[in-house]
């Protein structure tokens, strides 16, 4: 059984008005033994927008470090991680590197959420190109952000991308599902998803297996089982586990799958870190 959550988010983040305490008591009440608060850092993330003025996913880290300390103490029946996720894009390598510095994280999450500074959240990422394009620009992003020289411990959810393509967003709409859809956008760019694995692998980096990919209703986990088989084909070891819960419903988010998923992909052990140092712990149902 996995008994920690290692990819959260609260109102810390912009996209998520969870209370941090509220998503503690969950996390209590579910039986868990610790927890890793993940909130975003995106360094000079442009309105997306027009309507809003706010700097967007810049997280107040001293407020966020008091709040975890605080938790920590109030409830020490559980153990509280300081984790954190930095969206890496080129302009921001420095910042981001400076602020893994500055605090004892145990945690940092690397992440492509933007490639060439638009969300592929939004339509019009999709707009000034076609799919493929698109899913390529979006993994050259990514190697790019892992050779920039990026302070972090695993990737997050490397194939972000895939459950916003158009069609994608317009099955998941009519709750509908193509898995031939699926397999093709995968395996259409195993190559470069190859190299990206491999950089992370010989930099001593991991990934997570996160599990939003299941909430969303693509069927899969981020990434894709395909590409969880490819990393321990290729000798990857690190792989952190997390639900990406931005309310409190979602905070393990099937949890109670992914014994099975790791073991189909090859895995006998996933990772939790402390102190930025990882531990191996067995698969386990």
């Amino acid at each position: 059984m996995i008994k920690s959550d290692n990819h959260v988010h609260t109102a810390f983040s912009t996209d998520s008005q969870a209370p941090m305490e509220d998503m503690l008591l969950q996390a209590i009440q579910a039986g868990f033994s610790s927890i890793c608060f993940t909130d975003h850092m995106d360094y000079n993330f442009p309105p997306q927008d027009n309507s809003k003025n706010i700097q967007e996913f810049f997280l107040d880290t001293p407020a966020y470090h008091k709040e975890i300390t605080w938790l920590a103490g109030l409830y020490p029946q559980i153990k509280i991680r300081f984790g954190i996720e930095l969206g890496l894009k080129e302009d921001v390598i420095e910042q981001c590197k400076k602020l893994a510095s500055l605090y004892n994280f145990d945690f940092i999450i690397g992440s492509t959420h933007l490639v060439n500074d638009i969300d592929p959240y939004y339509d019009k990422f999709w707009q000034e190109t076609n799919e493929k394009t698109a899913l390529r620009r979006f993994y050259e992003a990514t190697l790019a952000n892992i050779g920039s020289g990026a302070d972090f411990d695993v990737y997050g959810h490397i194939d972000y991308i895939t459950r916003y393509t158009p069609y994608m967003k317009k099955l998941r709409s009519s709750n509908s599902y193509d898995e031939a859809y699926s397999v093709s956008i995968t395996e259409s760019f195993l190559d470069i998803i190859e190299e990206i694995l491999k950089q992370l692998i010989y930099n001593g980096k991991g990934i997570e297996l996160n599990t939003s990919g299941l909430k969303y209703g693509i069927n899969h986990p981020h990434p894709h089982e395909k590409i969880l088989k490819l990393y321990h084909s290729l000798g990857g070891e690190i792989i952190t586990i997390g639900s990406d819960a931005h309310e409190t419903r979602h905070l393990g988010f099937a949890f109670d799958k992914v014994p099975g998923i790791l073991k189909s992909c090859g895995f006998k052990y996933y990772t939790e870190f402390t102190n930025r140092r990882p531990e191996m712990l067995p698969v386990t149902d």
